[in-house]
């Protein structure tokens, strides 16, 4: 298969530059593999679409507010993603990355921290040295870092910071370490889980913590020479448990987002339950490779070409996602990270 195999063309008001007054008054377009059944719902139908005794999986990565603005000595703007640190010393993207050079200081959040290039690493990224103005550096980090945006979106100028950490966040999430939300879970309220235990769907959590590569474009042209970034995930004996416990009632597994279903898939055994464990995946699903574990999936609409559209069609097919996602545009669904959701059965 062809990379470009897994093209399709998005109008650009189609992008999701700002997320739905309400969490779960996201459209869900389910499609049923068993009927070929399409229906168009909202996220908050989905305690009647799933049954007493399926096990619906989380992701609880938290994400990091680790994306910080300011400018240069020059009155240029810098955008800079802290992708890891250690102490005052960090790794990370820094953007525009043209004429940064060590020595400089550059003033981020208003003169909360500062910013000392020390290498440049290549591809935008470089090495750096932070320093607090007042108190902590962590401290400072998570009192005005922003939340780590992806790169499509679009505010024009009209960003709310405060809204957008609160928003580019689950209600559920506990575990900090991701440095881009798992998009699916924003679809959830306390409310829409309540209702949905209510219903005897039964939740788990694993944790997977999404990297910035997320977003970094296929640089190969065939699907099957692409070799995945590693991605930090943890699985419990809990979870574990709970999966054996949904296969014995011939119960489904339902993952909501990629994350999780790369989680579960990783940890697969040949029963098709899962063995709890954590360390670093790179599992890359595609068609030809589809998943064992995970019976049904909700999760959002992803980029042309992406490893994401490309793990989704591992469920149903590259012909039938690219249809569904035509289908989709016709409707006007809103697309990626802030966008609408799917749910396929």
């Amino acid at each position: 298969m062809r990379v470009s195999d897994f093209d399709y063309q998005l109008p650009d008001e189609l992008i999701a530059n700002l997320p739905t007054d309400r969490r779960d008054a996201a459209r869900l377009f389910v499609y049923d593999r068993a009927t070929g059944i399409r229906r168009h719902l909202h996220v908050f139908d989905l305690p009647e679409l799933l049954e007493p005794g399926d096990l619906l999986v989380l992701n609880d990565t938290r994400v990091l507010p680790h994306r910080l603005v300011g400018q240069r000595a020059t009155g240029g703007r810098v955008e800079t993603l802290i992708l890891s640190r250690e102490g005052d010393v960090a790794t990370g993207y820094l953007k525009p990355a043209r004429k940064i050079r060590s020595g400089e200081a550059i003033i981020l959040e208003e003169g909360a921290i500062t910013l000392h290039p020390l290498e440049d690493l290549g591809g935008g990224r470089f090495r750096f040295r932070l320093e607090a103005t007042e108190g902590d550096l962590a401290a400072s980090i998570e009192r005005v870092g922003r939340a780590p945006l992806p790169p499509y979106i679009d505010r024009d100028g009209r960003e709310d910071p405060g809204v957008d950490r609160e928003r580019y966040q689950t209600v559920f999430a506990e575990v900090p370490g991701a440095v881009a939300a798992p998009t699916a879970g924003l679809h959830f309220t306390s409310e829409l889980l309540m209702a949905l235990e209510s219903r005897g769907v039964v939740i788990g959590k694993a944790t997977l913590h999404v990297g910035a590569a997320t977003f970094a474009p296929v640089r190969v042209d065939h699907v099957e020479d692409h070799r995945m970034h590693g991605e930090e995930y943890s699985l419990s004996e809990d979870l574990a448990d709970k999966v054996r416990t949904a296969r014995a009632s011939d119960r489904r597994v339902v993952a909501v987002g990629t994350t999780a279903v790369r989680t579960l898939e990783t940890c697969a055994l040949p029963d098709r339950t899962v063995a709890q464990g954590d360390g670093e995946t790179d599992i890359f699903l595609h068609p030809g490779r589809a998943p064992v574990v995970v019976d049904a999936l909700l999760t959002n609409f992803h980029l042309p070409e992406s490893t994401l559209l490309m793990l989704v069609a591992a469920f149903v097919g590259r012909e039938t996602i690219l249809d569904l996602y035509g289908e989709a545009i016709e409707r006007r669904y809103r697309f990626y990270s802030f966008g609408d959701a799917m749910l396929i059965l």
